[in-house]
């Protein structure tokens, strides 16, 4: 049965604060004990480098743990969009204009308690690219009350 409260069936958690990164970044750790899934949604802004492939790009990616401190990349299938990237796990490679000022979005389908957004920056960014990434927690096995 479709859930009609989704406000609450949902739990929102801090992904990549809002910022203009030039180096990698690992997001929050997002606890799913008690849920079922994660999305990930990122919102990359227009790139204040030129990107290059090959040369200057970036990677979102995920990551997951069983234990919060030691963390894999994971695999694709347990992804529900993927993209071609260096590593396993990666949703949005990002090396030209026409792939920034652009919305990402992936859900988390694995069986791991601990996941994360990964930001990878290869090649030499000056400026950055503007970005933000949202985890969303979906599927609780107990609602709270309202």
């Amino acid at each position: 049965m479709f859930e009609k409260d989704i406000i609450h069936a949902q739990i929102a958690a801090k992904g990549l604060i809002a910022a203009i990164p030039t180096v990698d970044a690992n997001g929050a750790t997002v606890d799913l004990q008690g849920y079922q899934t994660c999305l990930f949604s990122a919102y990359v802004g227009a790139s204040l480098d030129t990107l290059a492939a090959g040369t200057l790009y970036i990677e979102l990616e995920v990551e997951e743990s069983t234990d919060g401190s030691t963390w894999t990349d994971v695999a694709d299938a347990d992804l529900s969009d993927t993209a071609s990237g260096t590593n396993t796990g990666c949703f949005a490679y990002i090396d030209t204009a026409g792939q920034d000022d652009t919305l990402y979005q992936t859900q988390y389908k694995g069986s791991a308690r601990y996941v994360r957004a990964v930001l990878n920056v290869t090649g030499t960014q000056t400026l950055g690219t503007p970005l933000t990434i949202v985890s969303q927690k979906f599927g609780a096995a107990t609602l709270p009350a309202v």
